[in-house]
């Protein structure tokens, strides 16, 4: 890890006025000094299949961003009680990496927009899948965001102070336990 740790945002979510990918934009505008955030895009990534001889061209981009990646901030939308199919095939492809090292032992920050739980269930459902990878997701502070009870805007930004005021402390306790991994 450099002296800048470098977070990379995954939004389980394809749609462009997602308000799952609006967290991820709010929290790179709050970035605490010492880290920076690219987005990782998954729409072009193909459903994981092992029969693939060769990896297509979207997830070797999507490599190449996870080994630049010190940490990763997970947008976690939920469907049907569970992980949106993009995040988890996203996360299926990065663990068939040969032995896993693209996500073992990365600090992860999660945070979600949804109905009225906002993602709570997704996001502990995202856990279980951390835990079986040898991610390293901060228990607290959690973010649950309603993404509709007027905290975004129409294109998914997030207005609402409470929801930015959370990623910012989300950032920080990931900076903070970054850095203790690196330890």
């Amino acid at each position: 890890m450099s002296n800048t740790i470098r977070v990379l945002g995954i939004s389980g979510s394809l749609r462009a006025k997602s308000s799952n990918t609006g967290l991820l934009r709010a929290a790179a505008g709050q970035l605490p000094e010492g880290m920076e955030m690219q987005f990782a895009n998954l729409i072009d990534l193909p459903f994981f299949n092992a029969d693939l001889a060769e990896r297509p061209a979207a997830v070797q981009a999507f490599f190449e961003q996870l080994k630049q990646a010190d940490a990763l901030m997970l947008a976690c939308p939920e469907y049907n009680y569970s992980i949106a199919p993009a995040l988890k095939n996203a996360i299926d492809w990065a663990s068939r990496y040969p032995d896993n090292a693209l996500l073992a032992g990365k600090p992860v920050a999660i945070c979600g927009a949804g109905g009225g739980m906002g993602t709570s269930r997704a996001q502990y459902h995202l856990r279980q899948v951390c835990v079986y990878l040898d991610l390293h997701p901060l228990n607290k502070p959690e973010v649950f965001a309603n993404a509709f009870a007027g905290g975004f805007d129409a294109d998914g930004n997030v207005t609402d102070e409470k929801i930015k005021s959370n990623l910012a402390a989300q950032l920080l306790a990931l900076k903070a336990w970054s850095l203790r991994l690196k330890g």
